[in-house]
């Protein structure tokens, strides 16, 4: 039986330069509520409390949305987001990435950008990539429409990442015997998912993804060139 293959990228630090969640907030909130940019300071200590292990990321991503954002209404967001995809493309993707998308798709592959990133963002990201799907993280909407600042679901990172693959697989009715699955990451967050595909690749990785490839034998690639 022929197999379909399943290409799954990373976007933080793999596919793109830099990581893109508290850019976003900034780059949104000084077109949405530029007075909020004033809360910066309180968004640098919440991120130093999360690094002193006061709350998990998913509590971190609530408080840094709550504080740059709020409460948004879908139209506020639309331009916002608009702009930010047009800068990441233009500014922001490793050319390295460009390369292996266009092998992958060369190879016939379905691609899927996969990542702890906001879907509300990362989809348009990966659709001018070219890429097939996304598995991100989804902002929660209240009963007026309004996005944010909770999530919906878990923040898609470690095992919640695998998870949410997971579940994609289902809901398109994808069995993984019949899958070959690549997949490329950054970050030794990811080693479930890395441990569970048949072709791990770190790119530019982490100091600790690097040690943990050396003793997979998993192969690193740098995508900071073409």
């Amino acid at each position: 039986m022929n197999r379909t293959l399943l290409a799954l990228y990373d976007l933080d630090r793999t596919v793109s330069w830099r990581p893109t969640y508290s850019l976003f907030l900034l780059k949104s909130a000084a077109r949405i509520a530029p007075w909020r940019l004033l809360l910066a300071p309180a968004v640098l200590a919440a991120m130093i409390a999360h690094k002193a292990g006061l709350f998990d990321r998913d509590r971190l991503k609530t408080i840094m949305w709550a504080l740059m954002l709020g409460r948004v209404a879908p139209h506020d967001l639309e331009c916002a987001v608009a702009a930010f995809t047009a800068e990441q493309i233009a500014g922001n993707i490793r050319p390295g990435a460009r390369a292996q998308i266009a092998a992958d798709r060369a190879r016939g592959a379905k691609l899927v950008l996969a990542t702890a990133a906001h879907e509300l963002y990362a989809a348009p990201i990966a659709a001018a990539l070219g890429m097939d799907a996304v598995v991100a993280t989804q902002a929660a909407v209240d009963d007026q429409g309004r996005i944010g600042p909770a999530l919906m679901g878990a923040n898609v990172y470690g095992d919640s990442k695998l998870a949410a693959i997971l579940a994609y697989l289902e809901r398109e009715a994808l069995r993984r015997e019949h899958l070959t699955v690549a997949f490329y990451s950054d970050s030794s967050s990811d080693r479930p998912v890395f441990e569970w595909v048949d072709e791990p690749v770190a790119v530019n990785p982490s100091k600790k993804l690097a040690r943990l490839a050396a003793t997979r034998g998993w192969p690193i690639r740098d995508w900071s060139r073409p």
